[in-house]
């Protein structure tokens, strides 16, 4: 069999298109997430070009990054999380459109999120025979892949309003639930045989909210439970750290399963 270079790549079909899921991986996405937030809202909100607009422009973004991400013969780090980025903000400006906009709310939106992504997951698996991620190395899986994704980062977002907002927790109260949440699955991925695919999409999917109401509390005015800090300077930080941590944090793609 054909192993990966010494850089990572891959050489034959030994790995996917997808990175190891380590730590690392948590905290790059994290980041990431968080960023979306901040980033989408200085678009939608701070530029004042609105929910739809914003929406377009995002999904225009993210179209072209999964295309890139498609094409390319080999798990690409930069690529990749560029990706994960534009999926998270227009994950962000998605479900601000559907809960304000359109008056959903943020309980019909998480709702019909939720539902869209059971269905997308579903889809998947009967498609392919599995949700895993060591499995995304060709077309098909990486369309479930990313559409699953995609409505994973919408969900998050209007999770995390609604805990936040609807619920009455406030962002410190939204940061203490999902990373409590997140905790429990760290610890069932520890101590106990519950299925790891399962466990990898429940803290994927959680780190979203997570990073909704992360961002939201740098963000918000002081008087709203948050920082007041700039949506521009917070989004330029966070950036800056996401590039570190990517630069920095082992990059290898997952080896793909037989």
């Amino acid at each position: 069999m054909l192993r990966a270079d010494a850089g990572g790549g891959a050489m034959g079909d030994a790995w996917a298109k997808v990175p190891q899921v380590t730590l690392g991986f948590w905290i790059v996405k994290i980041l990431a997430t968080t960023l979306g937030e901040t980033g989408g809202d200085a678009v939608t909100m701070s530029m004042g070009l609105g929910y739809l607009a914003g929406t377009a422009i995002f999904a225009v973004l993210f179209v072209v990054a999964v295309a890139a991400q498609v094409r390319a013969a080999r798990f690409r780090p930069w690529l990749y999380w560029a990706t994960i980025v534009a999926s998270t903000t227009v994950g962000t400006t998605l479900a601000d459109f559907a809960d304000r906009s359109l008056g959903i709310g943020y309980t019909g939106g998480s709702a019909l999120l939720l539902v869209l992504l059971c269905a997308s997951l579903v889809a998947w698996r009967r498609s392919t025979g599995s949700i895993a991620v060591d499995t995304v190395a060709d077309a098909k899986s990486e369309g479930f892949y990313w559409t699953t994704i995609m409505f994973s980062q919408t969900l998050g977002t209007a999770l995390g309003d609604w805990v936040a907002d609807t619920a009455g927790n406030g962002y410190v109260g939204g940061i203490a639930i999902f990373g409590g949440l997140l905790a429990v699955v760290a610890l069932l991925y520890r101590f106990t045989a519950a299925p790891r695919t399962a466990l990898f999409w429940a803290a994927f999917i959680l780190t979203r909210p997570l990073g909704a109401v992360l961002g939201d509390f740098l963000d918000k005015p002081l008087d709203h439970g948050g920082l007041a800090v700039s949506r521009y300077g917070a989004s330029l930080l966070l950036v800056g750290l996401m590039a570190a941590a990517v630069a920095l944090l082992p990059q290898r793609p997952a080896r793909r399963a037989h």
